[in-house]
């Protein structure tokens, strides 16, 4: 595997990149160490509204211009937000590679913050969109059942009071004070020379002041398990058992992927195999798990008509200490095992997959470790640690419960089978 190399500019800003031989492509981010909970509640939303403005024009390039010239390269120009990072990501043949870095850089360091209003209309749009897909609702539901008023359980997306409101003086401070400096990664793979790279993005750089005057609120104690519910008229009642997890540096992290193959991140998984194809109660069940800072979040979805309900939870809750207790087969180990492996190696000819790797693992201080220490430390995880693992942050006890659905009542007889003390709390 090609090395990667890199670079601290002199305002603080990182370049990393890999060159990626016998490929035509390069992809490229721009990584900001700022997501949702670095926002005061005040500016909730404020993260992922810039992410959307960054589009609507640069000192330069009109938002059309910049679709235009995207269009004309044939490459594609998109952006995320999450809790902790924004990234604005690209993929362009390795001839366009000048003029893509030319405008992102633009939108990224000289945004015009025009169309502002028009772009809130976009956005709560977007707002509404979630609130009109319960899949997708019941997992912002979920964080704060774990999280309560913490940062981390808020939604990514914000909220439409602050959305409505935010002045575009306030959009424009934030972007300051969050994309420059040390805060800020640019990531490429391809065919690409990393000294190319560096010449080309100091040339967009003027001695701009680095960033400051974010702080991060640690997450020091955790709330207790907690019940939400919200109330529609679905088909389905759509419903997350939700825990906290392990921080993005705890050594266990590579047990917790294999806990999550396992549990319900595959198709041989047993959530779906003893929900979905053996009984036909779901279309949509699976486990996930989310690392932060010092902190993560582990859970498990699943939608289902009302008369499967608690025989859905019942059978999730029976896995999930199953598990815990030790039962954990060699052959599902090493299966989960091999997915995780084969699903590195194949992610890796994807050029987009090795820039995501080193721009998030850069702007978030993770180690990057090769593909063969990653193997390796997946080989070393046992069924011991797998279970120990479960037994800490899957115990029933430790669980918040998170659904949206007609009927309330419905919901905590099925939570009953899972964790009773939730509905002694909730009382």
């Amino acid at each position: 595997m090609a090395k990667h190399q890199l670079t601290e500019l002199p305002t603080g800003e990182r370049i990393i990149s890999e060159r990626v031989p016998g490929v035509r492509s390069v992809a490229l981010g721009f990584w900001i160490a700022s997501g949702s909970r670095d926002e005061p509640s005040a500016r909730a939303g404020v993260s992922h509204f810039i992410e959307h403005l960054l589009f609507r024009g640069t000192a330069r390039y009109s938002a059309q211009e910049i679709a235009e010239i995207f269009d004309e390269l044939g490459g594609e120009l998109n952006a995320a937000t999450s809790r902790e990072t924004t990234v604005l990501y690209a993929r362009v043949s390795d001839e366009r590679l000048e003029t893509a870095l030319d405008v992102m850089a633009d939108m990224i360091y000289r945004p015009t913050f025009t169309d502002v209003d028009l772009e809130r209309e976009v956005v709560l749009e977007e707002i509404a969109m979630v609130d009109d897909t319960p899949h997708d609702l019941v997992h912002d539901i979920a964080s704060e059942a774990v999280f309560g008023a913490h940062p981390l359980g808020r939604p990514v997306i914000g909220s439409a009071e602050v959305i409505s409101s935010v002045s575009p003086r306030a959009l424009a401070s934030y972007h300051r004070r969050a994309y420059a400096g040390e805060r800020l990664v640019f990531a490429a793979a391809g065919n690409v020379r990393h000294d190319r790279l560096v010449g080309l993005l100091e040339a967009h750089r003027h001695g701009d002041a680095v960033a400051n005057g974010l702080s991060r609120k640690t997450l020091r104690r955790l709330p207790p398990p907690s019940l939400r519910f919200l109330r529609k008229e679905t088909e389905q009642y759509h419903v997350c058992l939700s825990a906290p997890g392990i921080g993005r540096l705890d050594e266990r992290r590579f047990a917790a992927a294999v806990l999550d193959a396992i549990v319900g991140g595959s198709a041989s998984s047993r959530l779906f195999q003893e929900i979905r194809e053996k009984r036909g109660m779901a279309y949509s069940v699976y486990s996930y798990a989310s690392q932060y800072a010092e902190t993560g979040q582990v859970g498990l979805y699943v939608g289902t008509r009302e008369e499967h309900l608690a025989e859905c939870l019942e059978i999730a809750a029976a896995q999930l200490e199953d598990v815990g207790s030790g039962h954990v087969s060699l052959e599902e180990l090493e299966r989960a095992k091999e997915n995780l492996k084969v699903r590195l190696l194949l992610g890796l000819e994807s050029t987009s997959n090795r820039m995501t790797r080193l721009g998030r693992a850069t702007v978030t201080e993770m180690p990057i470790l090769s593909v063969a220490e990653i193997v390796k430390r997946t080989e070393a995880v046992s069924a011991g640690d797998v279970a120990e693992l479960a037994r800490e942050v899957l115990a029933p006890e430790r669980l918040s419960a998170a659904c949206i659905g007609p009927e309330e009542g419905r919901f905590h007889d099925a939570v009953a089978h899972v964790n009773p003390a939730l509905l002694r709390d909730a009382a």
